[in-house]
């Protein structure tokens, strides 16, 4: 029996996560004032701060595209498959775990724009965890006959 994920639920979290990267400078901006902080220390610690900023952007953006035009190839199955979507799984589930764990320590500020969007995006965060996972687990049990 062939298992899949449904290429709509697929695509959508592509999109989702293409907006994630898209809202990021938003969010650095406008919600945590992410730069008044960096400023704060030394100009080599400044730039790696903004350097990891960009490769999360980056990852989130390269994911969503991945999603998006090579639905069918990342339920194939294949080693590369599994690779690609493990990572994938393995990224967004230690997003969300930070989150939990981490997140509820801080002030986010007040008003209700932030506070639906948080949950929005924690929302999107645990989607993305549940369908890669979901895709990993599809291509391993191909992969392996079960």
């Amino acid at each position: 029996m062939k298992y899949n994920v449904p290429n709509w639920l697929i695509i959508i979290g592509g999109l989702g996560q293409i907006f994630t990267a898209l809202i990021y400078p938003y969010i650095r901006h406008n919600v945590f004032d992410w730069y008044t902080d960096v400023k704060k220390l030394k100009p080599l610690n400044q730039e790696i701060a903004k350097t990891y900023g960009r490769y999360i952007q980056g990852l989130n953006f390269s994911f969503g595209l991945m999603a998006i035009l090579l639905t069918n190839e990342l339920q194939e199955g294949s080693k590369l498959a599994i690779a690609i979507t493990g990572l994938i799984a393995a990224y967004w589930i230690g997003k969300v775990a930070t989150q939990v764990a981490y997140y509820p320590m801080y002030e986010i500020p007040k008003k209700p724009l932030f506070r639906i969007g948080g949950y929005f995006m924690n929302g999107l965060f645990t989607l993305f965890a549940i369908v890669f996972t979901w895709l990993l687990l599809v291509n391993c049990i191909q992969f392996f006959n079960l």
